[in-house]
Protein backbone atom coordinates (compact mmCIF):
# COMPACT_ATOMS: atom_id res chain seq x y z
CA UNK A 1 0.00 0.00 0.00
CA UNK A 2 1.45 3.51 -0.71
CA UNK A 3 1.09 6.26 1.81
CA UNK A 4 2.24 10.28 1.19
CA UNK A 5 3.47 12.05 4.40
CA UNK A 6 3.43 15.39 3.79
CA UNK A 7 5.08 18.26 6.33
CA UNK A 8 7.70 20.60 5.96
CA UNK A 9 9.33 19.13 9.48
CA UNK A 10 11.51 16.60 8.95
CA UNK A 11 11.25 15.61 12.38
CA UNK A 12 7.70 15.13 12.19
CA UNK A 13 7.57 13.54 8.87
CA UNK A 14 9.73 10.77 10.47
CA UNK A 15 7.87 10.47 13.44
CA UNK A 16 4.74 9.75 11.72
CA UNK A 17 6.73 7.45 9.28
CA UNK A 18 7.61 5.49 12.73
CA UNK A 19 4.08 5.18 14.21
CA UNK A 20 2.63 4.25 10.32
CA UNK A 21 5.60 1.60 10.33
CA UNK A 22 4.40 -0.26 13.65
CA UNK A 23 0.83 -0.84 11.84
CA UNK A 24 1.61 -0.99 7.99
CA UNK A 25 5.39 -1.98 8.22
CA UNK A 26 4.78 -3.17 4.14
CA UNK A 27 3.63 0.05 3.31
CA UNK A 28 5.62 2.18 0.64
CA UNK A 29 5.83 5.81 1.97
CA UNK A 30 6.30 8.81 -0.07
CA UNK A 31 7.74 11.87 1.79
CA UNK A 32 7.25 15.89 1.09
CA UNK A 33 7.98 19.08 2.49
CA UNK A 34 5.47 20.93 1.29
CA UNK A 35 1.69 20.97 -0.78
CA UNK A 36 3.17 21.06 -3.54
CA UNK A 37 5.66 18.68 -3.84
CA UNK A 38 2.90 16.33 -2.14
CA UNK A 39 0.71 17.46 -5.07
CA UNK A 40 2.59 16.30 -7.65
CA UNK A 41 3.25 12.73 -5.89
CA UNK A 42 -0.04 11.98 -5.78
CA UNK A 43 -0.14 12.34 -9.31
CA UNK A 44 2.90 9.80 -9.72
CA UNK A 45 2.31 7.31 -7.04
CA UNK A 46 -1.59 7.74 -6.66
CA UNK A 47 -1.33 6.91 -2.34
CA UNK A 48 -3.68 4.99 -0.98
CA UNK A 49 -3.88 7.53 2.10
CA UNK A 50 -2.25 11.04 2.39
CA UNK A 51 -1.38 12.04 6.07
CA UNK A 52 -0.98 16.39 5.37
CA UNK A 53 0.09 19.17 7.65
CA UNK A 54 -1.64 22.35 7.16
CA UNK A 55 0.84 25.32 7.99
CA UNK A 56 4.00 24.38 4.99
CA UNK A 57 6.04 26.67 3.11
CA UNK A 58 5.31 26.74 -1.06
CA UNK A 59 2.06 25.53 -1.02
CA UNK A 60 -0.14 24.78 2.73
CA UNK A 61 -2.10 22.02 3.38
CA UNK A 62 -5.32 23.62 2.24
CA UNK A 63 -4.49 24.37 -1.08
CA UNK A 64 -2.65 20.63 -1.17
CA UNK A 65 -6.38 18.97 0.10
CA UNK A 66 -7.86 20.90 -2.55
CA UNK A 67 -6.11 19.89 -5.50
CA UNK A 68 -5.51 16.64 -4.26
CA UNK A 69 -9.16 15.95 -4.19
CA UNK A 70 -9.79 17.56 -7.39
CA UNK A 71 -7.76 15.00 -8.88
CA UNK A 72 -9.34 12.32 -7.07
CA UNK A 73 -12.68 12.57 -5.16
CA UNK A 74 -12.35 9.94 -3.30
CA UNK A 75 -8.63 10.53 -1.93
CA UNK A 76 -8.05 9.27 1.64
CA UNK A 77 -6.33 12.58 3.45
CA UNK A 78 -5.79 12.88 6.70
CA UNK A 79 -4.68 16.46 8.26
CA UNK A 80 -2.17 15.95 10.78
CA UNK A 81 -1.56 19.52 12.67
CA UNK A 82 -0.94 21.45 15.93
CA UNK A 83 -3.77 23.73 14.52
CA UNK A 84 -6.47 22.02 16.14
CA UNK A 85 -9.03 24.95 16.37
CA UNK A 86 -12.36 24.57 15.23
CA UNK A 87 -12.25 26.24 12.29
CA UNK A 88 -9.33 25.15 10.83
CA UNK A 89 -10.86 21.35 11.44
CA UNK A 90 -14.44 22.40 9.87
CA UNK A 91 -12.68 23.54 6.76
CA UNK A 92 -10.37 20.30 5.95
CA UNK A 93 -13.53 18.22 6.68
CA UNK A 94 -15.12 20.50 4.32
CA UNK A 95 -12.40 20.65 1.72
CA UNK A 96 -12.90 16.54 1.92
CA UNK A 97 -10.34 15.41 4.22
CA UNK A 98 -11.36 12.13 5.73
CA UNK A 99 -9.81 13.31 9.92
CA UNK A 100 -8.70 15.72 11.04
CA UNK A 101 -5.78 14.70 13.99
CA UNK A 102 -3.31 16.96 16.37
CA UNK A 103 -0.01 16.38 16.01
CA UNK A 104 1.96 14.62 17.32
CA UNK A 105 0.47 10.69 16.14
CA UNK A 106 1.53 8.29 18.97
CA UNK A 107 0.91 4.20 18.07
CA UNK A 108 -2.63 4.38 19.62
CA UNK A 109 -3.62 7.30 17.51
CA UNK A 110 -2.39 6.15 14.53
CA UNK A 111 -3.92 2.56 14.76
CA UNK A 112 -7.65 4.29 15.56
CA UNK A 113 -6.84 6.71 12.52
CA UNK A 114 -6.40 3.24 10.25
CA UNK A 115 -9.40 1.44 11.39
CA UNK A 116 -11.27 4.36 10.16
CA UNK A 117 -10.02 4.39 6.82
CA UNK A 118 -10.86 1.75 3.90
CA UNK A 119 -8.26 -0.19 2.21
Amino acid sequence: MKILVADDSKLARLTLIKTLKEHEPSAEIYEAENGAIAVELFKVENPRIVFLDLTMPIMDGYEALKLIRQIDPHAQVVVVSADIQTQAQELVLALGAKLMVPKPINSDKMLAVLQQLVF
